[in-house]
């Protein structure tokens, strides 16, 4: 995180069991948004005391509990050839808010999301300030702003009111009310120590408000109040050495939160812009091989066709400078500026091309869901096992009968495997432990011809596969290229 020390950020999940706070909890308020009362407050200073500001808010504030089974490992049956998934219960979870008297919720989304692809967990309970608990329904979830939307069966539950946070400067007061550690409902006490701070986790949300309002394991989702009762930040992360609080917490400030919340409210995905551009920070050495100034600009590594940057003729090499006039500097980087512009703007780039200084036009995109950009992102060294979710019958017939699961090979996981755009075929995508990985066959192989005929799709591989079988062979011959080596080819067994 950017400190020659070792430190780690840490999202505020909690893998315990909560413990629920039922005492002392008083009847339920009737509905409405909580109304602070200013007895004992003094909003310029310290107030005498947060009891009263507690005791109205607590309320509001869920306890959240999942449950998700996860697919560990896959095992293997010699004498049937049976393949298994074997897997075991994570439990984990976190904290959350009413924002409305019908139980609406809001919460990150890594409380509620499970397992290595971060699939949504198999079950959300909610448990309320009073006791009561509540099976919870996911509304919709944002992986990108890491904030999810739940809702739980019940009326007239107290809620609180969201608030941008721009009113707000460093050294206010703030609350945080959560479930950390497994300790129900708590209150701590802080102030803001930044607005708008960058921790270099990149992308469209990297802006938080900093405090070091005692934030722990399970308090992530919970909200961070300012002394008039209202949220103007949700609990994130913390960075840590020792995996707790030291007093350098983080929110999602509300400003940033409200727009993605209405839209999953609408059961629509919030739109983002995208040019669709490798970039990578100009630093010392590469400032100094350019004679340019550090740290402004962001050199652009690779360029995704039919983009919006490709459209717009940027490229590989190029130095981009500003974004609609603002200039691209380590604390305001190209993707936070080029996500939050709305999709379907025009924009002019400042470049620099072969230290030439240029101006070019570009139509903002928008930006693809992270599964999408995950499969552009190709790495062939990444372990991977197989998810049984969403299998097609055909991925499911190449897996039966060969043990690999495969993917169309497009240019832009053609290019990061170091092959040319006229390389047609599927790319295997998980080895698997059976006859073809027996075989040699690896993740990152193309397989170009089954049997001499050509396959660029799954159902074209399915179909070749199926042919053989009912012609009676035991076997097929995959032609398979892999960078910088002719076409290879690799006789494997098929599975019964």
């Amino acid at each position: 995180m950017r400190y020659a020390y070792g430190v780690t950020a840490l999202l505020l999940l909690s893998g315990s069991a909560f413990a629920l706070s039922t005492g002392n909890a008083g009847p339920v308020p009737a509905p409405g948004p909580v109304t602070i009362a200013q007895s004992g407050l003094a909003p310029r200073g310290a107030p005498n005391s947060f009891a009263d500001l507690a005791a109205q808010l607590q309320p509001a504030v869920v306890n959240i509990a999942t449950k998700q089974k996860v697919q560990v490992a896959t095992s293997f049956n010699p004498f049937t050839g049976e393949r298994r998934p074997v897997t075991q219960e994570q439990q984990s979870g976190g904290s959350g808010f009413f924002i409305s008297a019908d139980g609406l919720i809001v919460t990150n989304n890594h409380v509620i999301a499970g397992g290595p692809k971060g699939d949504a967990v198999d079950e959300v309970s909610v448990t309320l300030f009073d006791g009561r608990e509540f099976k919870a329904e996911i509304i919709g979830r944002d992986a990108t702003s890491d904030l999810a939307l739940l809702k739980v069966k019940v009326t007239g539950v107290p809620f609180v009111e969201m608030q941008t946070s721009e009113s707000n400067r460093v050294g206010d007061w703030v609350i945080a009310i959560g479930n950390p550690l497994g300790l129900g409902s708590t209150v701590t006490a802080g102030i803001i120590s930044a607005l708008q701070r960058n921790i270099g986790a990149g992308g469209a949300y990297d802006r938080f408000i900093q405090t070091d309002t005692a934030i722990n394991p399970g308090n992530s989702g919970g909200p961070l109040f300012n002394l008039d009762g209202k949220v103007i930040g949700i609990n994130n992360r913390l960075i840590s050495p020792v995996g707790a609080n030291i007093g350098v917490g983080f929110a999602i400030p509300a400003e940033e939160a409200i727009p993605v919340i209405d839209s999953l409210r609408k059961g629509v995905r919030p739109e983002r812009g995208y040019l669709g551009i490798g970039i990578q920070p100009v630093g010392a050495d590469m400032a100094d091989a350019l004679g340019i100034d550090k740290n402004k600009g962001e050199f652009v590594t690779r360029i995704v066709k039919d983009e919006a940057a490709d459209k717009a003729g940027l490229k590989e090499g190029d130095i981009v400078l500003k974004v609609n006039g603002r200039d691209v500097t380590p604390d305001d980087t190209l993707s936070y500026i080029v996500a939050n512009i709305k999709p379907g703007t025009k924009i002019p780039l400042d470049i620099l091309r072969e230290g030439k200084p240029m101006r070019i036009t570009a139509t903002v995109g928008t930006r693809p869901t992270e599964e999408k950009l995950a499969q552009s992102n190709f790495d062939p060294d990444e372990n991977k096992d197989f998810d049984q979710k969403g299998d097609d019958a055909d991925t499911k017939a190449i897996r039966d009968a060969l043990g690999v699961s495969v993917i169309p090979l497009d240019p832009e996981i053609a290019r990061q495997l170091g092959m040319g755009t006229d390389i047609k075929g599927v790319v295997v995508d998980i080895p698997g432990a059976g006859s073809a990985a027996q075989a040699g066959i690896r993740r990152g192989d193309v397989i170009v011809s089954v049997n001499y005929k050509a396959v660029t799709t799954t159902a074209q591989f399915a179909a070749a596969v199926s042919e053989a079988k009912k012609a009676g062979r035991s076997a097929v011959l995959l032609g398979v290229k892999r960078r910088g080596a002719p076409t290879q080819y690799a006789t494997v067994r098929l599975d019964d």
